[in-house]
């Protein structure tokens, strides 16, 4: 039991510190994971430490899976972990995550479809993403995450119409590159009949 309460104490540090105080964050998760090699919580806080504050995705990761590995269903880990395989362009892995995610009793069904939002973003599907951000916003149980999507909502719709803007251009320019050749050809029919 002491032990036990022990372990705690350096998780709640942990908590208490991250992300503000990043060394005695660390300290203390190091401690946690000394004591608990396996717990969720501390793998997931480590993951996230990797993550957020040294950009490295690929440790992240593999904190992320022993995490998962320990408890499947801790429900909170799933929006973390997409996002970084999302942001590591590693798209296919995160979408079975997000089928995966939408399988588990107790996720946040709205955080899940804001990350499949963002994945179709990152991949330029701006039409699915819409549609699925506005799922997002329709699930969300919170105010300012409603409002966040709104945000990343409006950004999508933006891209998409800039998209959409320059696909005409780009059209537009190649209808006149197809006329001028064949203005062009029939010119050098003509010079070549005189």
């Amino acid at each position: 039991m002491m032990e036990n309460n022990l372990y705690n104490t350096h998780l709640f540090r942990v908590i208490e510190a991250y992300p503000w105080e990043l060394e005695k964050a660390v300290e203390a998760l190091n401690y946690a994971l000394a004591y608990d090699p396996e717990n969720t919580k501390a793998l997931h806080l480590m993951a996230k430490v990797h993550y957020e504050q040294l950009g490295d995705y690929e440790t992240a990761k593999s904190y992320f899976e022993r995490a998962l590995a320990s408890n499947i269903e801790a429900v909170d880990i799933y929006p973390d972990y997409i996002r970084v395989l999302i942001n590591n362009e590693d798209y296919e892995e995160a979408q079975k995550l997000i089928d995966f995610a939408k399988t588990i009793k107790g996720v946040g069904k709205a955080s899940i479809a804001l990350a499949q939002g963002q994945l179709y973003e990152s991949l330029a599907k701006y039409e699915e993403a819409e549609k699925v951000l506005k799922e997002a916003k329709q699930l969300a149980l919170n105010d300012d995450f409603i409002h966040f999507v709104e945000g990343v909502l409006s950004r999508v719709t933006k891209k998409r119409q800039a998209k959409v803007n320059e696909d005409k251009a780009t059209e537009t320019q190649a209808k006149k590159e197809a006329e001028k050749q064949q203005k062009s050809w029939f010119q050098n029919r003509l010079n070549n009949l005189l």
